[in-house]
């Protein structure tokens, strides 16, 4: 059925945006506070670690879920996801124990992916098909603003009494964004197909897997997600024999996710317009790969700066390219097919982070498998470009 075109509604744009931001200050709360948190509630840095670990974990595991229930049920399941967000850090707050934060944990993690997954799906129900790269770029690059709140709030509230306060702080921000979102979704996308949901015949996972591009896009999404969640991991104590301080690789890793932010914002919009999503995928695995080389070679306080900073504003906005490509090629399993990227994304980090972490003692080694593994990516984002111009000739799902 053809959509009926009624102009864009950037106000779902808005309030998704603000949701995805909440999602990450929620997953990240306690990045930069590790020591502080665990001397304030008694536990190990490894238990307060588990408070961010726990995302990912649960993510490979309800990606696909969240995905089929968002192609069944998107606005429903959205919204759902919205709220347990806020209900995940309003329970953070009701007991000043361990306990109650990795309850409400894991009650944010679980609406990690009915958010994350939804990026697509918002963009292609609320706005016309030529601002619907925008909205991605919007979309995506509010899950990184979210980072930098979360950077940001560690770094305003740095001690054992002030934590309370922060998570206070986190929860009115969480309920906001849900308020603002469940306004703007009261009535449904302008350009929903009636039949979104996907044939009896043939289900979301079915059609989103059988799809040999949205497979590459899967395989290609474990680099990038593995080597930036690796840096952003182990960073400062990689950094660290190199004279590095541990606020100092703080404000790199903050200056990397703003670089990101702005590059998720501005890059994939112009790379769209001009057709070049491949050419930008290889250039960013490349530097990358470059960044990490010098890293090994001229560890520091400047060359962290700048290399870090150039994999943010170059690798973070290959996700909403991704995506945008995802939104384009499957219309009626776009949640399903942007949980199979997400899940990809994530359990890339999850091994790359792994390998890196057993190298953490030897930096030199451990930046170069970082350099390594973009480089096996190039081959696959360069013959992305013939697939992606006949997706171009194709009419819009």
């Amino acid at each position: 059925m053809a959509r009926v075109v009624t102009g864009s509604r950037w106000a779902a744009i808005v309030g998704y945006s603000l949701v995805g931001a909440a999602t990450q200050l929620v997953w990240l709360n306690f990045a930069g506070v590790t020591t502080v948190a665990a001397a304030h509630y008694g536990v190990s840095e490894s238990a307060i670690g588990w408070l961010a670990q726990v995302f990912p974990l649960l993510y490979v595991v309800l990606a696909i879920p969240c995905g089929l229930i968002l192609d069944r049920w998107f606005r429903a399941g959205l919204l759902a996801g919205a709220v347990l967000t806020a209900v995940g850090a309003l329970v953070r707050l009701i007991g000043d124990d361990f306990g109650w934060l990795l309850a409400g944990q894991i009650v944010a993690s679980v609406a990690q992916p009915l958010v994350l997954n939804a990026v697509t799906g918002i963009t292609g129900r609320y706005l016309e098909e030529d601002d619907r790269p925008t909205g991605i770029a919007v979309g995506t690059a509010s899950i990184f603003a979210g980072m930098v709140i979360a950077f940001s709030l560690d770094a305003i509230f740095t001690t054992g009494d002030s934590l309370g306060t922060m998570l206070a702080v986190t929860a009115i921000f969480c309920v906001a964004a849900a308020v603002v979102l469940i306004v703007a979704l009261r009535n449904e996308g302008p350009h929903s197909v009636a039949a979104a949901a996907p044939s009896r015949d043939r289900s979301a996972l079915k059609i989103a897997w059988g799809d040999p591009l949205i497979r590459r896009l899967c395989v290609l999404a474990l680099f990038p997600f593995g080597v930036f969640v690796a840096m952003t991991t182990f960073a400062q104590a990689l950094l660290e024999p190199a004279g590095v301080s541990g606020g100092t690789a703080s404000t790199i890793l903050l200056v990397t996710v703003v670089a990101g932010v702005l590059g998720s914002a501005i890059i994939p919009v112009v790379v769209v317009r001009r057709r070049a999503e491949s050419a930008l995928l290889v250039l960013s695995l490349t530097v990358t790969s470059i960044a990490c080389v010098v890293l090994a070679l001229a560890p520091g306080v400047l060359t962290g700066f700048v290399a870090i900073g150039l994999i943010g504003l170059l690798l973070l906005p290959a996700l909403p390219i991704v995506l945008e490509l995802v939104e384009r090629r499957t219309g009626e399993a776009e949640g399903t097919a942007a949980g199979l990227i997400w899940m990809s994304g994530n359990l890339g980090g999850l091994l790359v982070a792994t390998v890196v972490g057993l190298l953490v003692d030897y930096p030199t080694a451990a930046f170069l498998v970082m350099a390594v593994i973009p480089l096996i990516a190039v081959p696959g984002a360069r013959a992305l470009r013939r697939p992606i111009d006949e997706l171009r000739e194709q009419p819009q799902p």
